[in-house]
């Protein structure tokens, strides 16, 4: 089946303590954003990638390409308010039956062996997300008091969440809601099972500095 993916990257330095967007920020020389691109396009060339960036920020994203001389093949979708609309808007510009995977522009460390697993699961089950077993012990906090809890039941959940096009597209005709932080959380809604898959350890999203040196350390390795 035709396979597409929705690179999200509309964050912002704040939490890096950064006035550049985290997805422009410089990772071995270029910016995260297109090494998250090369992951994809590594795994698979016929992946159509469509990248979803906040309209104020194509004009850089062009310039970085420029300079950078980036030439993997990728649409430009605008971002929304909120996570749910950008997805929505990329979404979009899925035109065919298709398994479409949604991934965080800013987790660049993926492996091309997740990103092959997990579309091909999804042929299969129509919603396949990875995730990690929480590896410390967690504690549910409750006004003044809190309870240890069993960590066995607890999981990480990760991107690229992969599903097939006519769940994810009717999912996302819903209204938004709080309760979706995700795109499995949106298509659960409508009464669809998601599978899990098992995620890595090293696919981290790029939210501080911290996360950053690592990224550098674990790409250099």
């Amino acid at each position: 089946m035709k396979r597409y993916a929705i690179i999200v990257a509309g964050g912002s330095g704040q939490r890096m303590k950064s006035s550049i967007p985290k997805q422009f920020m410089e990772l071995l020389g270029r910016p995260v954003l297109m090494h998250t691109i090369e992951k994809f396009y590594s795994a698979n060339a016929s992946i159509e990638q469509i990248v979803v960036l906040p309209s104020s920020h194509h004009s850089t994203w062009a310039t970085l390409c420029r300079k950078h001389q980036f030439q993997i093949p990728h649409q430009i979708a605008s971002g929304g308010k909120s996570r749910f609309e950008s997805v929505k808007n990329g979404l979009e510009h899925c035109t065919d039956a298709s398994i479409i995977a949604v991934h965080d522009g800013v987790r660049p460390l993926i492996s091309s062996d997740l990103i092959t697993k997990i579309y091909a699961l999804a042929e299969q089950n129509n919603a396949v997300i990875p995730a990690c077993p929480v590896s410390e012990s967690i504690r549910r906090v409750s006004d003044d008091s809190s309870k240890s809890l069993d960590r066995s039941q607890y999981y990480l959940v990760q991107t690229p969440q992969c599903f097939s096009s006519e769940l994810i597209q009717a999912a996302y005709e819903q209204e938004e809601r709080d309760a979706f932080t995700d795109d499995a959380s949106v298509v659960e809604a409508l009464g669809a099972k998601v599978c899990l898959c098992e995620g890595e350890t090293t696919n981290i999203k790029l939210t501080s500095p911290e996360d950053l040196s690592l990224a550098e350390v674990l790409m250099t390795r």
